[in-house]
Parts: C-alpha cells; structure tokens; sequence
C-alpha cells in the first residue's frame, strides 16, 4: 500500500503532463520568389497585383502575386510560403490549377490543406484587389 499511492501520483502526474503537451509549432514560412515584377508584353494591359499574407495554420504565411495580362491570369508567383516539404511539393500543382481555372476558385492539394487554402485565399485578395 505504501508503494501504491507514489506510483498513483507520479501515473497522475505523467498524464497531465501530456495532456497539456502541445507540438512546437511550425512558423517557419520561407521568402520563395521576390516581388519583382515582369516585363509587360507590347501593346497588353498588364498589371501585377499583390495579395495578403495569410496563415496556413500552424505552418506559416502564403503570400501570392498575380499578373494580369489584358484581364487574364497570366502568371502566379509565390511570394512567401512555409518551408515545409508537402508545401513545395503543392505550389507548382496551385499555380497550374490557378492559370487553368483563371481564378482562385481551385481544389486543395492533398497532404497540403492549409497552405492550399491560404493560396487561393491571398490569390482571390489579389484578384479583388484587381477592381481597386
């Protein structure tokens, strides 16, 4: 009996203890491409919009930049982005999936939620930006 009542406590303790247990974050978010603009063809409306830096969660902020040439997308440039390997492997499938749909209107990546809805989410405050 004498043994038991230390070994409650310390099992009690151990459980609490994970309980509150809480992964260290990951907010590492990587510059990916700088905000540098392209060169405008001759004779095309072409303007280069920014849109805002969002939170993928835990995992960090996705930024995007849009080029609009003559009112279509022509180009989608991540400007920041969390450096994470599912991330990278997710960004050129968003840029496809964004010039392919002409809007932020695209599917998630698998394996990539967050950041995927942190892409179209920055790419539609580009796209709104548009009318400002």
């Amino acid at each position: 009996m004498k043994k038991t009542i230390p070994v409650l406590l310390l099992t009690a303790g151990g459980f609490i203890w994970l309980w509150q247990y809480e992964p260290t974050p990951h907010t590492e978010t990587a510059v990916v491409a700088q905000a540098e603009a392209p060169a405008p063809a001759a004779g095309s409306a072409t303007r280069t919009l920014t849109g805002t830096e969002v939170a993928a969660g835990r995992h960090g902020i996705v930024q995007v930049q849009v080029v609009l040439t003559d009112g279509s997308i022509t180009e989608v440039q991540v400007l920041r982005a969390p450096a994470t390997k599912p991330t990278e492997e997710a960004l050129p499938t968003l840029r496809e999936e964004a010039l392919s749909a002409q809007s932020a209107d695209i599917d998630t990546v698998s394996g990539a939620t967050m950041t995927s809805e942190a892409y179209a989410e920055s790419l539609q405050a580009a796209l709104d930006a548009k009318g400002a």
